[in-house]
């Protein structure tokens, strides 16, 4: 094997992409991961790390090029690390989001003959996010005409709004074009980041902790054309006049925004989220429409990113879940109740559990808005929660929507003993729900597992896993 130290160079053939989004090359059996490379590329390489597994390298030059490779559109690419897939042709990202599920099934739960159907590519490619997230720092990525000694860029002038730079947890670029975004939310980036840096208020710096301007987070309707604009600050003396300015100069500047949120937040965390908000335009969310059902999203509730993606991922849940009207439905993890209230009409009741508060008060409202009368909502932690409801009449069917790090063993534990008829796993993370449904496999069998890529140009997907209980 060639010798493989940190620092040295060597050629590779790029195989294939590792499940989170790394390319892969192998000598003589052993494995190098790098970043921003194409399967079927031939590159020369230079080790950044080596372990005693596997080494990290990074590409300094191409020899041969691939025939996935793309080029990318984005400004941005390989700095910002919100497109790590950009450079990678559609086709081929699909094949490789699919494969991921295959090897993690099998790897993860011993599933090496799951029946993996065809994956489902997202309607739009770009510009197809409702919300974006953006993060001020008081640490700007210079680019390399700035970092010249000719050119260097003051300590003062280090604002900035944008996306995290891959690799740096306390970088951030200005962001200038957005694929994924919608041109509306850029330009209102754009400008926030101007009249923000003209306060005079600093941005919050993740190493010292102080600043004052945290996150601007964009949720926009696709169908509704509503735009919610959400600014996350810490607090200060002169807080509530900058937030006032901002917020009348929004208005006053795009007539697409509909609401705008003031949210305070003391904790040091970099979490997209406030202590006490306060509602300065508008009647405090927005609204969406999934295939003519009409949704109610506040500041701080979950609602897919990818609005047309969304009504393929609920169709295919109504159709796995294989409804006679008959049933008591259990929606876990519900957020603003969109699956629960999207199959409603199928079935006999549905119950939608849900810790954030805010986003149960938006489930009530959207049964309301949409006159369903069979759906109730529990708000609380679901570990806790789904343990009392199981002492009332138990469900025929439960579909469970887990954050990426999947279910709590309490949840788990609980629906093995519940037993419903049938599980609808929905999950934007293959190994998660892998290791989930390894627990299941004891008394229930896979019948279908359908992909869904509804975040193109991203290492991400998400998937419907249909369980049913063995007789």
């Amino acid at each position: 094997m060639e010798k493989i130290t940190k620092g040295t160079e060597i050629e590779l053939f790029v195989d294939k992409l590792a499940f989170g989004g790394k390319a892969v090359s192998r000598v003589d059996g052993f494995v190098v991961f790098l970043d921003h490379a194409v399967p079927g590329q031939t590159v020369r390489a230079r080790i950044l790390r080596k372990k005693r597994n596997y080494a990290e390298a990074v590409t300094v030059e191409l020899i041969s090029q691939s025939q996935h490779y793309s080029t990318p559109v984005c400004p941005h690419f390989g700095i910002c690390g919100g497109c790590l897939w950009q450079d990678i042709s559609y086709d081929a990202q699909l094949y490789w989001k699919r494969r991921h599920v295959v090897e993690c099934l099998g790897h993860i739960a011993g599933l090496s003959d799951a029946d993996v159907g065809p994956i489902t590519a997202s309607p739009e490619i770009r510009h197809y996010r409702n919300k974006m997230e953006f993060t001020f720092s008081n640490r700007r990525w210079l680019l390399p005409e700035e970092m010249h000694p000719d050119n260097i860029v003051p300590e003062d002038d280090r604002f900035a709004l944008g996306l995290h730079v891959r690799g740096f947890f306390d970088k951030v670029c200005n962001i200038k074009e957005c694929i994924l975004s919608s041109p509306l939310a850029t330009a209102i980036l754009e400008d926030v980041r101007d009249h923000a840096k003209k306060s005079g208020l600093p941005a919050y710096g993740i190493r010292d902790h102080e600043g004052f301007w945290r996150f601007l987070i964009i949720r926009h309707g696709k169908k509704t054309a509503q735009t919610l604009v959400h600014l996350i600050t810490s607090p200060h003396p002169a807080g509530d006049r900058a937030i006032e300015s901002l917020s009348e100069h929004l208005v006053s500047s795009f007539p697409e925004i509909t609401t705008i949120i003031h949210s305070v937040s003391e904790k040091k965390s970099q979490v997209a989220a406030g202590d006490s908000s306060r509602t300065l335009f508008g009647p405090g969310f927005i609204e969406e429409m999934l295939n003519g059902l009409r949704f109610r999203i506040s500041a701080h509730s979950f609602f897919q990113t990818n609005t047309l993606g969304t009504e393929l991922l609920y169709d295919t849940i109504g159709r796995l879940a294989d409804f006679d009207g008959s049933e008591t439905v259990w929606d876990l993890y519900c957020g603003t109740g969109s699956i629960a209230i999207y199959v409603a009409s199928r079935v006999k009741q549905v119950t939608g559990i849900e810790l954030v508060e805010d986003a149960i008060k938006d489930a009530h409202e959207n049964c309301r808005l949409n006159n369903i009368r069979n759906c109730s909502f529990l708000a609380g932690d679901l570990k806790e929660v789904i343990r009392k409801a199981s002492e009332g009449e138990r469900p025929d069917v439960v579909i469970v929507d887990p954050p990426r790090a999947g279910m709590h063993p309490k949840v788990v534990k609980t629906l093995l003993e519940v037993l419903p008829k049938r599980i609808i796993a929905v999950s934007c993370n293959p190994a998660s729900l892998a290791r989930d449904v390894a627990f299941f496999l004891d008394s229930y069998q896979i019948k279908a597992i359908q992909p869904f890529d509804l975040f193109p140009h991203t290492p991400h997907l998400e998937c419907v896993m249909r369980l049913d209980r063995k007789e």
